[in-house]
C-alpha cells in the first residue's frame, strides 16, 4: 500500500524555489577592489633649477668673464691652461721630493692638523668660560671689556707674540688659531646662556638642584645651539688664519704652498690653491652646520 504525501500549495511553491537556486551555479564572490596606487609627486623643476643650475650657472659666469680677460694671453693663465695645470697637481697629490717640496695633499693635511690642534684648545677653554661669564654677572662684568678690547686685534699681530714665547713656526700658527678662534665662541655661548628664561632657573631653585645639574640639564640643551653657531664662526675664522700664518712661518701647509708658488712666479699653482681653500672651507662649514642641524630645536 504506497501511501502519498500531500502539500500545500505554498510549501509546495516553496520547495520548488529551494530546488532551482540549489540548480543555480554559484557565482564567485567579488574581487576586493585593487588598491590604487599613489601617484607621484610631480618634479619641483624650478626648485631644482635654484638648486642646482643657479650655482653651476653662477660658476661659469666666472670662468667666461676669467676666459674673456685672458684670451689676449698674457703672464695670467687662462681657465683651460690652469685646468691642465690642476690635472697634474692632483694626479700625485702625496708626493714627497724633501722637506720643501712635497704634494699638495700633505700641505692641506698639516694645515688641517694645525686648524686642529688650535681650535681644539679653543673649544675646550672658550666654551665652559661662555658658560660662567653668561652664568655669573660679575665675571660678565669683569671680562667683557678685555673681550671687547682683544677680539677686533688683527690675526696676525698675535703672530710674533707665537714666535717669541714658543721660538718656532708650528707652535706660533697654533697659537694664532687659539687667539683667533677663542673669541665666538666664548661670545656665542656667553649670549646663549642669558638668554635662557629665568622661570628655568627658578624652578631649578626650587629643586634645590646643584650647580652641575643646572649646567647639564637646563643650560646645555639651550644654550647648545648657540655654542655650535660660535664652533662654526670659529673653525672660518681658523682656516682663514692658517693661510695667512703660514706664509709668514714657512714649513708645510697650504699657505706655505701659495708662497712658495709665488716665488716660484707659478701663477697657475696659486690660482688652484685659491680654489681648494675654498673648497676645504667650505666643506668644513656644511659639516658644522648640518651638526648645528641636528642639535637645533626649531624644528620641533
Amino acid at each position: 500500500m504506497v501511501s502519498a504525501v500531500f502539500h500545500s500549495p505554498l510549501e509546495a511553491s516553496e520547495q520548488v524555489r529551494a530546488e532551482r537556486a540549489a540548480a543555480r551555479p554559484t557565482s564567485p564572490p567579488a574581487a576586493e577592489p585593487v588598491p590604487r596606487r599613489a601617484a607621484r609627486e610631480p618634479i619641483d623643476w624650478s626648485g631644482l633649477a635654484l638648486r642646482l643650475f643657479a650655482p653651476l650657472a653662477g660658476l661659469g659666469l666666472l670662468v667666461g668673464i676669467w676666459a674673456l680677460l685672458t684670451i689676449k694671453g698674457g703672464s695670467f693663465p687662462t681657465p683651460a691652461e690652469t685646468f691642465v695645470e690642476a690635472v697634474k697637481v692632483f694626479s700625485d697629490p702625496f708626493y714627497r721630493n724633501g722637506p720643501n717640496d712635497q704634494g699638495i695633499g700633505w700641505n692641506i693635511l698639516f694645515s688641517l692638523e694645525r686648524v686642529a690642534v688650535g681650535f681644539g684648545m679653543a673649544a675646550l677653554a672658550g666654551i665652559p668660560l661662555g658658560f660662567m661669564i653668561g652664568r655669573f654677572e660679575v665675571l660678565n662684568r669683569m671680562v667683557s671689556p678685555l673681550i671687547s678690547l682683544l677680539r677686533p686685534v688683527s690675526p696676525l699681530a698675535w703672530l710674533p707674540i707665537g714666535l717669541l714665547v714658543f721660538k718656532a713656526a708650528n707652535p706660533a700658527a697654533i697659537w694664532t688659531i687659539f687667539i683667533c678662534s677663542i673669541w665666538p665662541m666664548i661670545i656665542n655661548t656667553a649670549v646663549g646662556v642669558q638668554r635662557v628664561p629665568q622661570d628655568y632657573l627658578n624652578v631649578a631653585k626650587v629643586l634645590n638642584l646643584s650647580e652641575w645639574k643646572v649646567i647639564t640639564k637646563i643650560l646645555l640643551p639651550a644654550v647648545l645651539p648657540y655654542m655650535l653657531t660660535g664652533v662654526r664662526l670659529s673653525v672660518g675664522t681658523a682656516w682663514l688664519v692658517i693661510v695667512a700664518a703660514e706664509m709668514l712661518t714657512g714649513g708645510v701647509g697650504i699657505g706655505f704652498w701659495v708662497w712658495d708658488e709665488w716665488n716660484n712666479l707659478n701663477v697657475k699653482h696659486i690660482l688652484i690653491a685659491i680654489v681648494v681653500i675654498g673648497v676645504v672651507g667650505l666643506l668644513l662649514e656644511l659639516l658644522l652646520v648640518n651638526i648645528a642641524k641636528r642639535f637645533s630645536y626649531d624644528d620641533h
